[in-house]
């Protein structure tokens, strides 16, 4: 299958590195040309959206106005239970305007110690991932994945990005930040999302995913 996109390229939205490296691995098999929003020099929009999806259509849609191109926003981030859903939406801005996510998940420990959350049950986490495709003249679309898993301390392993570490998944005794990039995009929030959208793209029929 082959994306119907003009000039066979596509806008990242994001200004996160790691985001872009998980989308354009994932686009990769794809053939299409990757560019990011910081490579364009693309604003970054203000997220004022109560929703990821909300979130993901307002950046998508962002940078399709401003490059004229498709663009393909990512809105994710890590929801805790015992924390009634915190950090969420607000996943990234835990982590301060020096975006220092050991600094987001020592947040999330010291919240979850004086919840008296001590057991993995009571650890209980999800990661959210809402992909947005906009394309000029074409109805935008968003696709919505979750993964499920548990939190632990201290954080272990250098791979992945943001909460990584700290996370989990059910069914594995390792974190993201211990799995190998190729395990990890098979099965994270982002890869749900992800091939929802390729199943979108492949039967043009399809209706959107209601947000």
């Amino acid at each position: 299958m082959q994306l119907e996109l003009p000039d066979n390229k596509l806008v990242v939205a994001s200004h996160n590195q790691g985001k872009v490296r998980e989308i354009s691995a994932l686009l990769e098999p794809l053939g299409v040309q990757v560019v990011s929003a910081g490579e364009l020099g693309l604003p970054e929009p203000e997220e004022t959206e109560k929703t990821f999806e909300g979130n993901a259509r307002l950046k998508a849609e962002a940078a399709m106005a401003a490059s004229g191109l498709a663009a393909l926003s990512d809105d994710s981030g890590l929801c805790v239970d015992a924390l009634d859903g915190a950090p969420g939406i607000y996943s990234a801005r835990w982590a301060g305007p020096g975006k220092d996510f050991a600094v987001a998940m020592r947040k999330v420990e010291d919240e979850l110690k004086a919840a008296g959350a001590a057991t993995p049950a009571a650890r209980s986490a999800h990661f959210v991932c809402a992909l947005c495709l906009a394309v000029p003249g074409e109805p935008t679309r968003v696709f919505t994945g979750k993964v499920h898993g548990h939190l632990v301390w201290p954080p272990r392993g250098a791979h992945g990005f943001g909460y990584d570490p700290v996370f989990q998944p059910d069914g594995h005794d390792i974190t993201f930040g211990e799995m190998n990039p190729h395990d990890k995009h098979a099965m994270s929030h982002r890869a749900h999302a992800f091939a929802q959208l390729v199943e979108a793209l492949s039967s043009p029929a399809t209706p959107a995913q209601p947000e």
